[in-house]
């Protein structure tokens, strides 16, 4: 008895180079991605007019009720840290809504003390 051969079944086509491809994608976009920390607390800056800025990386945050944070540091850790990086570069303040502008006035006198000049404070855009 003679059977006929069956007919040979194409390939399927293969996803490796997909595979490669969506890889590759996803390192790429790893390595050129900017990933920025979350903000230490909540913070609604106050409204201006003008454009939104964005907070830069040497930023000081104030809290409503007063708390500080820069980087790791907390409370008034901040200072010491503030006086490690370079005085010549610009701070950016990021100041609840709420803080008190008295509050925001008694730091500059500090941040000056430190040798810090160039502040800019973020705010949002109305």
């Amino acid at each position: 008895m003679e059977f006929a051969t069956p007919p040979r079944r194409p390939r399927p086509e293969s996803i490796v180079p997909m595979i490669n491809v969506v890889f590759l994608l996803l390192i790429f976009f790893l390595m050129t991605a900017q990933i920025a920390p979350s903000d230490p607390f909540e913070i609604t800056p106050p409204e201006a007019m003008g454009e939104e800025a964005e907070a830069q990386p040497d930023t000081l945050y104030l809290a409503a009720d007063g708390q500080m944070a820069f980087e790791e540091a907390r409370g008034e850790d901040v200072f010491t840290a503030l006086s490690a990086r370079a005085a010549d570069m610009p701070l950016t303040i990021r100041a609840d809504a709420a803080l008190p502008a008295s509050a925001v006035a008694a730091l500059l006198p500090r941040l000056t003390r430190l040798g810090i000049t160039d502040i800019q404070l973020v705010t949002g855009a109305k």
